[in-house]
């Protein structure tokens, strides 16, 4: 079984390094157009695939789906209300970044406010990304591969800590030179191949569950059986005690995902290399579409293995991992994982190239040497990229023995993505604010959550209150406060957003219809699941 197992995973993993090589092996990785935008070439399928295999790692698969063990189908907050953040991406934010020609986020601040708010915005996000979001995605990984492909077993490693330093080593290794050596571009394709193995991946999990949950009396039957076994599982609208209370998905939860998906760099920096305006949003839309059947393959299999493992002592965090390697054939389990080697590679090396580039274009150009070349630029960031994969490859095993991976990510972003939120979206609404209200928001913001998280007697509030709540609160706060600073000290003219004439910004037709229907469909997907 492992010979079959190994064998699979390798094949699939040799096929798409192939693939993205003779697909990407001519472009241009020498200028800073063509490493960090894909020379502004990205067409929506492109676009779509990367936003969706970005987001879709293992963080993802085996968080969300232990999540889904714990609480059931109200953890599907996630994935459907990131379709309303998307509508926003594609109707008011893109138009806006295209517009400003923009490699980084930010660089519109510094479009916007000044060069200072930027180099704040700069390493806010270096911090972030080195401390939080990189070694997350690497233990996350670790912690997958070990439960789906019995790497003790595979190695001969007894020792767990030894296996799992090895297992993050590896993959960080690999993700690296993906990211370092290849540029965007390269990214985007190995992001798309991946993306489809993974979504096939997804609902083969779903169907082999299902069969299980049935005794192989068809996924329709499985279907039923956990209907009348877990109604409670099975609702949309989460309780007061549960991760996700309904309330919430009108606060903290929302405005975790507008930022999420709208003004986070790892994420967006796809959208900017988009060729035009129509494809960019396209591929956002398409995006949201996929993100609508997230609960089949993110949540469903969390259920099916709280139905058939909950007895059994499983944690949360390795029901993903033990669903796998149980219901699917020794041949799939090595394609599966090879895909999901794929989904934390994604994953990995979009964080990385996004890390490089707001270094490269925003530290190393925009501070240290303002008249390097487009050849130094992209050295710059290959070295600055080599130093964070190491130190990120040191971090993550010391992530081990978190209790709730999904939900201490969640948690941990929320200082940065509030604060930097709030800073876009008023420097995008009003012409008037200055600067100075963009830096005490960024700096003010980031304070102000991590003291009510880590600082006590303000640790008291988000127990009060619930978490999510709390960050709107902060987010109302900072928002008033930047608008009372316009007030008292504006700006002495009007900021006139400019078009520097990147790409073409005539908007796609069927943007709104699109948009609309999206919306109707989230609407519809709640009501059907309501009360369970």
């Amino acid at each position: 079984m492992h010979a079959l197992t190994l064998l699979s995973f390798l094949f699939f993993t040799g096929l798409v390094a192939l693939i993205t090589w003779r697909l990407t092996r001519r472009d241009d990785h020498a200028s800073t157009s063509g490493y960090f935008l894909a020379g502004r070439s990205l067409t929506f399928p492109l676009i779509a695939g990367s936003l969706l295999m970005t987001n879709l790692s293992t963080e993802q698969m085996v968080g969300l789906n232990g999540a889904a063990f714990s609480d059931g189908l109200s953890v599907m907050a996630w994935e459907v209300v990131a379709v309303i953040a998307l509508v926003a991406l594609a109707l008011f934010f893109l138009p806006r970044f295209l517009r400003s020609g923009i490699a980084t986020l930010p660089q519109l601040l510094a479009i916007r406010f000044d060069s200072g708010t930027q180099l704040i915005a700069n390493v806010i996000f270096l911090i972030a990304y080195a401390v939080i979001l990189l070694p997350i995605i690497l233990y996350s990984g670790a912690m997958g591969l070990q439960g789906m492909l019995d790497l003790s077993g595979l190695t001969g490693i007894e020792s767990s800590t030894l296996l799992l330093w090895l297992t993050v080593w590896v993959v960080g290794i690999i993700g690296s030179i993906y990211a370092l050596f290849g540029g965007l571009r390269t990214v985007a394709v190995s992001d798309t191949l991946n993306g489809v193995g993974l979504l096939i991946g997804g609902f083969v999990i779903v169907y082999f569950g299902l069969q299980a949950v049935s005794g192989d009396g068809g996924i329709l039957e499985g279907w039923n059986i956990l209907k009348a076994s877990d109604p409670d599982k099975l609702n949309s609208l989460g309780g007061s005690d549960q991760q996700v209370p309904f309330s919430t998905l009108f606060t903290g939860v929302f405005l975790i995902n507008l930022f999420y998906w709208t003004t986070n760099q790892q994420i967006i920096q796809r959208t900017f290399a988009a060729e035009n305006l129509a494809e960019g949003q396209k591929g956002v839309l398409l995006t949201g579409f996929f993100k609508l059947l997230g609960p089949l393959y993110l949540v469903l299999p969390g259920i099916i293995a709280y139905h058939l493992y909950a007895d059994q002592g499983v944690r949360a965090d390795e029901a993903y991992g033990h669903l796998v390697f149980h219901v699917l054939p020794p041949y799939l389990t090595g394609f599966f994982a090879a895909v999901m080697v794929g989904a934390i590679l994604s994953s990995f090396n979009s964080a990385l190239n996004s890390t490089t580039t707001i270094f490269s274009l925003g530290i190393y150009k925009g501070v240290l040497k303002k008249d390097a070349t487009d050849e130094e630029v992209v050295k710059s960031g290959k070295v600055f990229g080599w130093i964070m994969a190491i130190a990120t490859m040191t971090i993550a095993p010391l992530l081990a023995g978190q209790e709730s991976l999904f939900g201490y990510l969640q948690r941990m972003n929320a200082i940065y993505f509030i604060p930097i939120l709030a800073v876009v979206i008023v420097g995008l609404l009003t012409k008037r604010v200055p600067p100075m209200a963009a830096k005490v928001a960024l700096v003010g913001g980031c304070l102000m959550i991590a003291a009510g998280y880590f600082v006590p007697p303000f640790d008291r509030l988000p127990l009060v209150m619930h978490e999510f709540h709390f960050v709107a609160g902060v987010f109302v706060l900072l928002v008033a406060l930047m608008l009372v600073i316009g007030k008292l000290r504006p700006r002495e003219t009007d900021w006139v957003h400019e078009d520097s004439g990147a790409v073409d910004l005539t908007p796609w037709r069927g943007a709104v219809p699109a948009s609309l229907v999206l919306v109707v469909l989230v609407i519809i997907i709640y009501a059907a699941f309501a009360g369970g």
